[in-house]
């Protein structure tokens, strides 16, 4: 019986220690995946404590040739877009499977000092940048580039074909590499910000 297997049994004996170990093993990986989904601290807690009661309740009838954690992201995820439509009844989830669309303006980031690229400035523009991205979008770049998990695993956890997983990841990868395309073209252009650059080399 490997880990995993010795896990599941003893959630399903009730075991409190299996479930202190199920817990610690997953809560943070739940609670960012939840907070990157509903975007604020109280529903990411609200998300976190409802997949471990969820999962408790679902233990009997996990099918033991998927993955536990898996399984566990599913329900995660199932649970912050049930959060989510409570808070927005009227907002439907888009439909972001179609076409492609070309980005507007992209920039040459080979070109920028690495200090810009790493700046508090630049991570907290690409932090609002993921967080305005439809729902459909963002769950598939936190899923597989954030979270790292794989492309089969995040189609699993989402709920759509490997497929459209990926288109969605390509969408959400144009779009957050344009939104920040704009902030750095914005910096590159600016005659006090090339000057600085060019003094400093």
């Amino acid at each position: 019986m490997n880990d995993e297997s010795a896990l599941i049994a003893g959630l399903r004996q009730r075991d409190p220690q299996a479930f202190a170990t199920f817990f610690e093993q997953y809560a943070d990986r739940i609670y960012r995946l939840a907070y990157g989904i509903v975007g604020n601290e109280a529903d990411a807690e609200e998300a976190l404590q409802s997949t471990f009661i969820s999962a408790l309740e679902a233990i009997d009838r996990f099918e033991q040739h998927a993955r536990l954690g898996t399984w566990l992201y599913r329900i995660a995820y199932n649970h912050a877009l049930m959060i989510l439509r409570r808070r927005r009844p009227e907002e439907s989830l888009p439909d972001e499977d179609g076409p492609l669309p070309m980005p507007s303006a992209l920039t040459d980031w080979s070109t920028l000092p690495e200090d810009r690229l790493l700046s508090s400035e630049a991570q907290e523009i690409l932090r609002n940048a993921i967080a305005e991205l439809p729902i459909t979008l963002r769950a598939a770049f936190i899923c597989r580039d954030i979270e790292g998990f794989s492309t089969a695993e995040c189609a699993q956890i989402i709920g759509v074909s490997e497929g459209a997983l990926k288109v969605r990841l390509h969408r959400a990868r144009l779009a957050l590499r344009e939104r920040v395309s704009e902030y750095f073209g914005e910096w590159v252009a600016s005659p006090s910000s090339r000057g600085d650059h060019d003094h400093d080399v």
